[in-house]
C-alpha cells in the first residue's frame, strides 16, 4: 500500500504486502521484500535492501547500500548511516546440518531479533550482531562491529564495539567513561540545553527543553 504523497522511484522493487507511510521517500534500486512496513516521513537511500516483515518506524533515514534482514525492528528517528549491515542468524552457514542442500533463508529457530530503539543512530559501515538491542537514542560509531546490547545513551565505538560514554538527545557527548564525574553530578547540554542526571552507571533525562529550541 503507496499513498500518494509518498515518493517511490521507478527503480524500485517493492513486493506485495509492503506498507509504505506518507511523505516516505524510496530511492534507486532499494529491494523492499513482501509485508515489511515503512513509517511515515521515513527516507530509504538507494541500493538498500530490507527484508520480508521488518518493521521501521517513522522519521528514520535509511542512507544507501543498508542491510536490513528479517526479525529486525528500527522504531523512530533513527538514522542508519551508508553501508550499515545487520545480521540475524545464530549459525550462518550455506549448507544445512545434513549437508543435503542450501540452508533455508527462511527465518528458524535461529534466527534472532534485534531492537533499534527510538532516537538511535549507527555510523557508516557498522556491523550489528544478532540478538542485539541497542537502546533509546544511543550511538554506534563509525566501523564498529556490535555484539553486544547498548543502553540508553550509550556511545561503543571499535571492533569489538566498547562503550566510552553517553551521549545527549541531541548528539554531543554529555560523558566520558574515561574520565566520568561523581555520581549525582547533574550534566547539562551545551548544544540543546537538556540537562541530565548520572548516578554513576548511566544518565537519566531530569530536564527536557521546547524541541524547537534543539538545533
Amino acid at each position: 500500500m503507496h499513498p500518494a504523497s509518498a515518493s517511490i522511484h521507478p527503480t524500485a522493487h517493492i513486493e506485495e504486502g509492503v506498507i509504505v507511510g506518507e511523505h516516505s521517500k524510496i530511492w534507486e534500486h532499494v529491494h523492499i521484500r513482501k509485508h515489511a512496513h515503512i513509517g511515515r516521513n521515513t527516507q530509504i537511500g538507494e541500493k538498500s535492501i530490507i527484508a520480508y516483515g521488518v518493521s521501521i518506524g517513522s522519521f528514520v533515514k535509511i542512507n544507501a547500500m543498508v542491510y536490513i534482514p528479517a526479525y529486525v525492528t528500527i522504531q523512530d528517528f533513527c538514522m542508519i548511516s551508508a553501508g550499515t549491515v545487520f545480521t540475524n542468524d545464530l549459525y550462518p552457514r550455506a549448507m544445512n546440518k545434513e549437508l543435503t542442500a542450501l540452508e533455508t533463508s527462511e527465518p528458524t529457530e535461529d534466527t534472532l531479533e534485534t531492537l533499534v530503539k527510538k532516537g538511535t543512530t549507527i555510523g557508516s559501515n557498522a556491523t550489528i550482531g544478532p540478538g542485539i538491542y541497542l537502546g533509546e537514542f544511543s550511538m554506534i560509531g563509525m566501523g564498529s562491529v556490535v555484539t553486544k546490547n547498548v543502553p540508553d545513551f550509550g556511545l561503543v565505538i571499535g571492533n569489538p564495539a566498547r562503550l566510552v560514554g553517553y551521549v545527549c538527545i541531541c548528539g554531543p557527548r554529555l560523558v566520558s567513561l574515561g574520565n566520568p564525574p561523581g555520581s549525582g553530578t547533574v550534566v547539562a547540554c551545551e548544544r540543546c540545553q537538556r540537562e541530565f542526571l548520572w548516578n554513576g552507571n548511566a544518565i537519566l533525562l531530569q530536564k527536557d527543553v521546547d524541541h524547537a529550541s534543539c538545533e
